[in-house]
């Protein structure tokens, strides 16, 4: 009986250390797991060997999945692999409600620019119209930007050929009730995450890391959208490390660790001449370090159309080149921009509860247009000192009226 006992559980343990060992080896299946709403990169042919371009793979891995008729079809990025990607759009709608995507392994762009040659040069991954979109995971996107870094225009701009539009690592466009969390983003060739014309989405807990001095490298452009949240993450790029573009509204950024970059933006808005509709902007417990800006509103003198009801609280800095400004008169010629006509009208803006430091004399920059002043600006409990010790800082305010009420430095508003 002994003997009968050993010899099964020598059995058992002989098929477990082939389930390890199927699980961890390159044969990881989503039929290992018997779910049919499980399609796997590798049961499509990637190679997954970060060399060979497996954007087709995933192309098939994703059309079979929108199409399926499973309840919450899920698209498996396995674990310990890299999939080399070229330039590629999961398009919708999908059969399912929901539909994950699970990213566990490593998507690495091309390194070279020439790979874009005849294609969309602004974007790597897209996805497209699609409803109940979860992007999950513990995975990584990389953009291997460099090769576009080093022939950007802004940097390079006697280069022949230089670039002044690189691919975007990932866009969500027309995408509605979706989501990405816990992902990490790195070195994009310019924005890491686009979320333009969605309605109703959330990132949650994902980090974005691009060198300071790389090119329009934002983390987070949202555009067009309505009904986003941004929370739990860390950003730090060579650009905004969140920014708000035309006929946004409702945003909502809280938790969030931002440097190096240039802070958050809403704007620029207005170019061109164009009418900007954003509001009911929240932001809220963020620390920044050692960034360009802190909370900025900028928008073009030539615009129209408003910005109005935002909230920036809970807000610390730590050595800030600009922790509070708001810049309306953007031209392209700086410091010679004329007053204009025109304006994007700015109206009720709370300022409270934020503290910290400044690297320049001016912390608080608030400057308004004469022809369409800022109104209805609320500032209180600010508490803003010089980064260097020994040295003072002060409020800059033109044309901007409202209330103010325990800040350092002031007083700045004018009053209505």
């Amino acid at each position: 009986m002994c003997s009968s006992i050993s010899s099964y559980t020598m059995k058992i343990l002989v098929l477990l250390f082939i389930l390890i060992g199927l699980t961890n080896s390159r044969i990881y299946s989503a039929s290992i797991f018997g779910y049919p709403g499980s399609f796997n990169v590798l049961d499509y042919g990637a190679a997954a060997d970060g060399i060979t371009d497996d954007s087709q793979a995933l192309l098939n891995t994703w059309n079979d999945a929108c199409s399926s008729s499973a309840g919450s079809p899920q698209v498996i990025i396995p674990p310990n692999m890299i999939f080399l990607l070229s330039p590629v759009t999961l398009t919708g709608p999908c059969n399912s409600v929901n539909i994950y995507f699970v990213i566990s392994g490593s998507l690495v762009s091309p390194s070279s620019p020439s790979v874009w040659t005849g294609q969309d040069s602004s974007q790597w991954l897209a996805f497209r119209n699609v409803s109940g979109l979860v992007v999950d995971g513990s995975g990584t996107i990389d953009g291997q930007g460099k090769g576009w870094w080093d022939q950007s225009c802004r940097y390079h701009p006697e280069m022949e050929g230089c670039t002044r539009l690189a691919p975007t690592a990932l866009k969500f466009i027309l995408c509605s009730q979706s989501s990405i969390s816990n992902m990490y983003f790195a070195n994009s060739a310019q924005t890491h995450i686009l979320i333009e014309r969605c309605n109703g989405f959330n990132v949650n807990n994902v980090m974005i890391q691009s060198p300071g001095n790389s090119p329009n490298t934002d983390g987070i452009h949202i555009q067009s959208s309505q009904n986003v949240a941004i929370t739990n993450s860390k950003i730090s790029s060579g650009d905004d490390c969140i920014s708000i573009g035309d006929y946004s509204s409702n945003i909502q950024i809280y938790n969030i660790q931002c440097g190096p970059g240039h802070g958050i933006s809403i704007g620029s808005l207005g170019k061109g001449g164009h009418s900007a509709q954003v509001e009911n902007i929240h932001v809220n417990t963020v620390f920044f370090y050692g960034t360009t800006n802190g909370a900025r509103i900028k928008t073009w003198q030539v615009g129209r159309g408003y910005v109005r009801d935002v909230t920036f609280e809970n807000l610390q800095f730590n050595s800030v080149k600009n922790p509070i400004i708001i810049d309306q008169n953007y031209c392209d010629v700086r410091g010679a921009c004329k007053e204009m006509g025109t304006g994007v009208k700015i109206s009720n803006v709370v300022y409270q509860n934020i503290y910290g430091t400044s690297s320049t004399d001016i912390a608080i920059n608030l400057n308004c247009s004469m022809s369409v002043p800022c109104t209805d600006i609320t500032m209180q409990l600010i508490q803003l000192t010089p980064a260097t010790p020994g040295r003072q800082v002060k409020a800059y305010c033109r044309n901007a009226n409202g209330q103010e009420y325990g800040i350092e430095p002031g007083p700045c508003l004018s009053g209505v």
